[in-house]
């Protein structure tokens, strides 16, 4: 769940993009910058840092991203540690996302399975959930040995559960009930 800061930064950093009609290319941008953040956990610890001055912190941004993402983004980042929010910057850029998606006609989905799908089913999921919700699907798939067997699909608020822990677990709630299951 986004905080009122997180939403407000990537409001401002959603309309300077559709401002320059790129909202496409900064979700690159920021996908990009979220897996760096992920691979890279001593980053967050940097920005974090309160030994480390913030003109130091910004001088890191244009020297190592620089090169990589245009003066918008660099500019933002630089905001973000003069107003002491850097270290919501993820939460920020997912909020983005989220906008972007919005904007772009993108739904994400993510379908739970005790095992890994193959890219058949994968692909024949995504086919039908784009025809159900009529717009592009980015789908992915998480491992849950809880589920014993079937699927749970999450797009958006929207959840499909039709897994063996699901109806065991409905079962296990009218058997309490004193009805019959």
């Amino acid at each position: 769940m986004s905080s009122e800061v997180s939403e407000r930064y990537a409001g401002a950093l959603f309309s300077l993009a559709e401002d320059d009609g790129m909202v496409a290319e900064r979700k690159e941008d920021v996908t990009d910058l979220i897996r760096i953040l992920d691979e890279t956990p001593e980053l967050n610890t940097f920005f974090n840092a309160v030994k480390i001055s913030r003109e130091e912190k910004k001088a890191f941004i244009d020297q190592i991203f620089g090169e990589v993402y245009d003066k918008d983004m660099i500019n933002f980042l630089k905001v973000l540690i003069d107003k002491g929010r850097i270290q919501q910057l993820k939460e920020i850029l997912k909020e983005f996302i989220v906008k972007a998606n919005e904007a772009l006609g993108i739904k994400e989905a993510v379908v739970w399975s005790a095992r890994k799908l193959s890219e058949e089913d994968l692909a024949k999921l995504k086919s039908a959930l784009e025809k159900k919700y009529d717009c592009q699907v980015i789908l992915s798939n998480k491992i849950d040995k809880s589920v014993i067997a079937g699927i749970k699909v999450v797009v958006g608020n929207s959840v499909t559960d039709v897994t063996v822990k699901d109806r065991l677990e409905k079962m296990k709630g009218m058997l309490l009930k004193g009805g019959l299951a």
